[in-house]
């Protein structure tokens, strides 16, 4: 039950995190211009999308989701990571959808190891 309770948290705030990390880099950032179109989609498909979907698997327990959540974020958030500023977060958070993904996933390998060892 722990374990859920990990996971579910690390991918909500994880989640919620990034949405609000793209909020403040593309209406916030005063090197970011709010006319400039191509930009912002781009985000939005790359880190936003992925932070809805990584909040809602977090809540459901779907762990496919998550790791498809990490893998449609991991190129951006790498490019981020390696950049100096605040911006640097969305790497940190990318791999937090891992860190959740793998909790989800030692959570369903736990039952089936309670199950295994039951007595009949």
């Amino acid at each position: 039950m722990k374990i859920k309770k990990t996971a579910i948290f690390t991918g909500v705030t994880a989640g919620i995190s990034s949405m609000v990390l793209w909020i403040i880099m593309n209406f916030y950032n005063p090197y970011s211009s709010i006319l400039e179109y191509e930009p912002l989609a781009s985000t939005f498909f790359m880190l936003f999308l992925p932070a809805a979907l990584a909040t809602v698997a977090a809540l459901t327990s779907k762990k496919f989701f998550m790791l498809i959540t990490f893998l449609w974020s991991l190129p951006l958030s790498l490019y981020f990571l390696l950049t100096p500023g605040i911006f640097a977060l969305f790497g940190i958070t990318s791999f937090a959808y891992l860190i959740s993904y793998l909790f989800m996933r030692e959570k369903k390998r736990s039952v089936h190891t309670k199950n295994i060892n039951a007595p009949f």
